[in-house]
């Protein structure tokens, strides 16, 4: 029944006219949101109502993007032509009708998953929507999507193969950090910018530090994403982490496929969840210093910082981070109990800074237990190495 509400949508636009903007924001911004996103759907829900319309179809236009650069449809440089078509519309002052077209003649076809049929098949609502923004709003997206689509394009670039065969790295970590800057980092950006706009209670001097904590909020989100999805990246050719720091533990590529390999990775996932955890502190801070009477904003930034913490606990401890179909995940009963706990955090500001280091303390306990049960597991001559590049990650860290 959805489905063919869903496609009749140009249609009753058409049909009435009176109400076109009204119709299209609940179609698009509602239920194909919901469809395409279950999970930052939910934080979106609780978004003040004067941002929420901006950043859904934010959301949607990145979602567009990270949807062409991943499909295994098309060959990598027909994709890389379709992202930068997509792309060019938000550096026209009018989106393009015939490059919509082009879009769709080209994705509709192919897509069989209705999620993502969905999406293409709405483009030109989202870009009618996107018109009807005022200028200030057009301008922030515009921003971001110009932005994270470099980051897509990092991908179609760095990765030219799709298979585990043809498993390339990142370099290094500055190019890393590049990345989770463009498809994560600005994402933060966005947010804060954006809620500054229609939010009272923000302290001008403190905004600038607010923006470079906000991507320093995004990154941190990415990175956990990274590191959870190694075995699932693996597969399709993707490999973020650094060659520098595999070269240094002696892990070939081709060794990366084995599950038997994570035991002499571990140093480096250790490393690199540090690096994490030093995002998700600054990103901590950003909740912390959020305007009090902002609650919905406060809300929806709490739950994605404390479902990471907890999620890089579960990264820690999990032996099957190497394998393709690994779900690495907080249970649906820790996110029930960590959106109950949110609810006090709002009511009493401080238990939110209290929360967060019980969560770190547990993380960090972790780490320590991991570190020593690498050492633990080899002999002398490997216990040495092992410290000599356990440091120089850390140095380079």
């Amino acid at each position: 029944m959805m489905a063919v509400r869903l496609s009749m949508l140009p249609s009753i636009l058409l049909l009435h006219a009176r109400h076109p903007y009204h119709l299209a924001e609940k179609v698009v911004l509602q239920h194909i949101l919901k469809n395409v996103s279950r999970s930052f759907y939910l934080s979106l829900r609780v978004l003040p109502g004067s941002v929420r319309k901006q950043v859904s179809l934010a959301y949607l236009f990145c979602r567009v993007a990270d949807t062409i650069a991943d499909t295994s449809i098309f060959p990598r440089c027909q994709r890389l032509q379709i992202l930068r078509v997509f792309r060019k519309q938000f550096l026209l002052d009018t989106p393009s009708c015939d490059d919509f077209k082009q879009l769709q003649a080209a994705l509709l076809p192919q897509e069989a998953q209705q999620e993502a049929y969905q999406l293409f098949y709405h483009l030109p609502v989202c870009f009618h929507l996107f018109e009807r923004l005022s200028a200030v709003d057009r301008q922030l997206v515009r921003e971001l999507v110009l932005t994270l689509t470099h980051g897509m394009e990092m991908d179609l670039q760095y990765f030219p193969g799709e298979t585990t065969s043809t498993v390339q790295p990142f370099p290094n970590l500055a190019i890393l950090d590049l990345y989770t800057y463009y498809v994560a980092g600005i994402v933060g950006e966005f947010w804060t910018k954006i809620h500054k706009v229609y939010i009272q209670g923000w302290q001008p001097h403190k905004f600038q530090n607010l923006c470079a904590l906000g991507i320093r909020f995004g990154q941190g989100l990415q990175m956990t994403n990274i590191l959870k999805d190694i075995g699932k990246d693996l597969s399709i050719g993707r490999c973020y982490l650094p060659r520098e720091q595999l070269e240094r533990l002696e892990i070939g590529l081709e060794e990366l496929t084995n599950p038997a390999t994570l035991q002499r990775l571990r140093p480096l996932i250790i490393q690199l969840t540090w690096h994490t955890l030093d995002h998700l502190d600054q990103a901590c801070q950003y909740v912390l210093q959020l305007p009090r009477t902002a609650l919905r904003l406060r809300l929806s930034c709490m739950w994605p910082l404390l479902f990471a913490v907890q999620t890089l606990e579960i990264i820690c401890r999990s032996e099957v981070l190497l394998y393709s179909t690994a779900r690495v995940k907080i249970s649906r009963g820790v996110v029930y109990r960590t959106i109950f706990r949110s609810l006090w955090c709002l009511i009493a500001p401080d238990m939110l800074a209290k929360y967060y280091a019980f969560l770190r303390r547990r993380l960090t306990a972790t780490l320590h237990h991991a570190s020593k049960d690498v050492v633990g597991d080899m002999g002398n001559a490997d216990q040495t190495s092992w410290r000599k590049n356990a440091s120089l990650l850390c140095t380079v860290l």
